[in-house]
């Protein structure tokens, strides 16, 4: 009842005002909703809207943020005809059937947008013109994710109760099925690689994993069996997993299929060594054992060998961290957001 009365309030405001760009979000507060806040915060030539309904908008240009914004189990979401649509596709799960629905969708999307070229790999093979697809890549906000001194690190460490003789390793995302403890893994997300990569790592190194993100049980289930120490701190703001990142010495992306992640980003502009498979934006960013190191999605020893050489100084890590810092100074949300209006709301508005 106070979602129906909720989205009520919503179609009488849209029908109300008037906004050149209604940016449109999922209901959950994740990921896309951040990225929709940090794209219109920092659209300071233009009148924006965030919203969870595109309803009684008329006349203007509406950008659904995720494709779960406007395909549906249904179909497509309703929105008048009168409006300019950007849809943002970032990836989507094999043998998802909505796969199916995009050539159609097609017909009433004016321009696509996707972060990386793994996604418009997806648009081009299910039959959307090149010339219909931008490529914009995610965003980071560097005041709030930056490299911290010694002594930051420490007492941010220290505040964590995290013992200093441990290695701490990072994994701040969603990858449990549903909302709830997610006990169930999403194995697209790679929880599985995850806690057999730590398993192995914590044989050679005193390791210690620090995680956030909801729907963890999988992985907290897997780490408590093994005996492997963790902390699990669920973050109601994004931008507070700046500190958690600060606090870590690896951060490992273990995903199968990935639109972003947002953590590449995070992980170079905080400074903490990356190892990632070659999903989503990894391979338009990383250079491997440069600024980053890229594995086989499903290759967990090739996975564990590149958390080894890096734990085990085979690599010169301070050189990657000092590239990764280099390389993202292109990537914050103020530069993006220039990228977003030059290459598609300019074209549109």
């Amino acid at each position: 009842m106070k979602n129906k009365f909720n989205t009520i309030i919503a179609i009488i405001r849209n029908s109300l005002t008037k906004f050149n760009l209604t940016y449109v979000v999922e209901n959950a507060d994740w990921v896309i909703r951040n990225v929709g806040l940090n794209i219109t915060k920092n659209l300071n030539n233009l009148n924006c809207q965030i919203v969870t309904t595109p309803l009684g908008i008329k006349n203007s240009t509406i950008h659904f943020g995720s494709i779960n914004t406007f395909l549906n189990e249904t179909g497509i979401v309703k929105f008048h005809k009168s409006n300019k649509t950007i849809v943002s596709l970032f990836h989507l799960t094999p043998g998802d059937q909505r796969t199916q629905l995009i050539p159609i969708a097609d017909k009433q999307v004016t321009l696509w947008h996707t972060a990386s070229e793994y996604g418009r790999s997806i648009l081009t093979e299910n039959g959307i013109k090149n010339e219909k697809i931008e490529v914009v890549p995610l965003g980071v906000n560097t005041k709030k994710f930056y490299r911290p001194s010694i002594i930051e690190k420490e007492k941010i460490r220290c505040h964590l109760k995290i013992p200093k003789t441990k290695i701490v390793i990072g994994s701040f995302q969603k990858d449990g099925e549903g909302w709830g403890e997610g006990n169930k893994p999403k194995l697209i997300k790679g929880p599985d690689i995850l806690c057999d990569v730590i398993e192995s790592l914590s044989k050679k190194f005193d390791v210690f994993v620090l995680l956030t993100g909801p729907s963890r049980g999988y992985v907290k289930n897997r780490l408590t069996k093994a005996s492997i120490p963790f902390l699990h701190h669920y973050l109601k703001n994004p931008n507070d997993v700046a500190k958690y990142y600060m606090a870590s010495d690896l951060y490992i992306v273990s995903s199968r299929v990935e639109g972003g992640p947002q953590a590449i980003l995070e992980s170079l502009a905080t400074g903490v060594p990356l190892v990632s498979t070659r999903v989503g934006l990894a391979p338009d960013i990383i250079i491997n054992r440069t600024n980053g190191l890229l594995c086989e999605a499903d290759n967990i020893e090739s996975i564990y060998n590149s958390c080894y050489d890096l734990l085990g100084n085979k690599i010169d890590k301070e050189q990657m961290i000092l590239n990764g810092l280099e390389s993202i100074k292109n990537y914050d949300w103020q530069f993006i957001t220039k990228r977003y209006y030059k290459q598609i709301y300019y074209k549109l508005l």
